[in-house]
């Protein structure tokens, strides 16, 4: 599982992909656009691939995933436009909604086979901060693939989606899943979705909490290089840069176990959407170098908060339907972002970058600040 981690995060064409497509004629809202198409592809197949997951098998999900994954930046290497842009999106959101909760489903099945389901949070962090290191590292390879042509990191991007593919095929599927797994039917994929959204009181503000997160920290993740362009940084620094933001990101998620003993979790949570709202605010305030500094305090609390999160989930499951519930969580992610990305795209590009990280400060802040007060309620 770290070796996949590791492979599938060596993104070294984030840290330009924005820029590549603005190379290929797309404004920032059609940037914005195309994510908001990707998030969308994820959330509509995200809770059927978390059901299949938890009917077929973790590995099978995840071995189809990065088949996906592959087949949709191969589009992104040999066509160009808008268009074709977006049939990408769509293959590599059908790969991303494939893996997502079946890694972490497999991940807490295997620790509560071995019977070390206590040390999750600690395994998770560490899953993550390696998938954070390596795109650290992507970052600096692929800002300097860039400076000799733009098109460049995408390609080696491609190549090493394939590799990814024999990696989920050495995977192995814990035996407790096999011996109970959900019903084939609709009934019991809707009774999944009304245990995580209606049922389950804790699982629904976890999942508002996680929706409100994700919406944070997907947004800086693409609002992050038009800001770097904007302050004046140069094409070189912005796989130093993005290198920065994902070991720092790594760092917290490394150690974010040791604040996961803290039975108050609801304080952590709370004292964490104070600290989001505000960043994103004086990073509005501060469109200059100096800013850069908010940014990175962002992608702190995204290392932190990650792990916490799908520890409380996985803790308030069961093994049978544990994948389809982390899928819940991912597509009201995803459906939050889709619906905003449009939105922040527009007002950069028509307004200013900086009135998108106040908005982003706003709709963060009503929803973490108030999932964080119904979970302290409920402890």
């Amino acid at each position: 599982m770290y070796f996949l981690k590791g492979v599938l995060w060596f993104m070294v064409s984030m840290p330009i992909i924005v820029l590549f497509f603005q190379e290929h004629g797309l404004t920032l809202t059609e940037v914005m656009i195309l994510q908001s198409i990707y998030s969308l592809s994820v959330a509509l197949f995200e809770i059927p691939s978390g059901y299949i997951a938890d009917i077929f098998g973790r590995k099978q999900s995840i071995v189809i995933s990065t088949i996906f994954s592959f087949i949709g930046f191969l589009v992104f290497s040999f066509y160009g436009g808008f268009y074709a842009f977006a049939v990408a999106q769509v293959l590599v959101g059908i790969g991303g909604s494939l893996i997502s909760g079946s890694d972490s489903a497999l991940l807490y099945d295997t620790l509560l086979e071995t019977g070390d389901k206590t040390t999750y949070t600690k395994i998770e962090g560490r899953s993550y901060a390696v998938g954070n290191f390596s795109e650290a590292l992507a970052g600096i390879l692929g800002g300097f693939l860039a400076v000799g042509s733009i098109y460049l990191p995408v390609y080696v991007q491609t190549t090493i989606l394939l590799f990814s593919i024999p990696i989920a095929l050495s995977l192995v599927e814990p035996t407790m899943h096999e011996k109970n797994k959900l019903d084939r039917s609709f009934s019991a994929i809707t009774e999944v979705v009304r245990f995580a959204i209606v049922d389950h009181s804790k699982l629904r503000w976890l999942i508002i909490y996680s929706s409100a997160m994700g919406v944070a920290t997907l947004s800086m993740a693409w609002l992050a290089q038009p800001f770097f362009k904007e302050v004046g940084v140069p094409l070189f620094y912005f796989g130093v840069l993005w290198a920065g933001l994902n070991f720092s990101a790594g760092i917290t998620s490394f150690n974010a176990y040791k604040l996961d003993k803290n039975k108050n979790n609801h304080n952590i949570l709370f004292y964490m959407s104070l600290a989001i709202i505000i960043s994103f605010i004086l990073l509005g305030l501060n469109n200059s170098l100096f800013g850069l500094i908010f940014i990175f305090i962002i992608y702190l609390l995204r290392g932190i908060v990650t792990p916490i999160l799908r520890n409380e989930i996985n803790i308030n499951t069961t093994s049978n339907k544990r994948a389809t519930v982390l899928s819940v969580r991912s597509f009201i992610i995803r459906i939050s972002f889709a619906i905003c990305a449009p939105i922040l795209g527009y007002i950069a590009e028509n307004h200013s970058l900086e009135n998108s990280f106040y908005v982003l400060a706003v709709i963060v802040g009503v929803f973490s600040l108030l999932a964080s007060f119904k979970l302290s309620k409920l402890d």
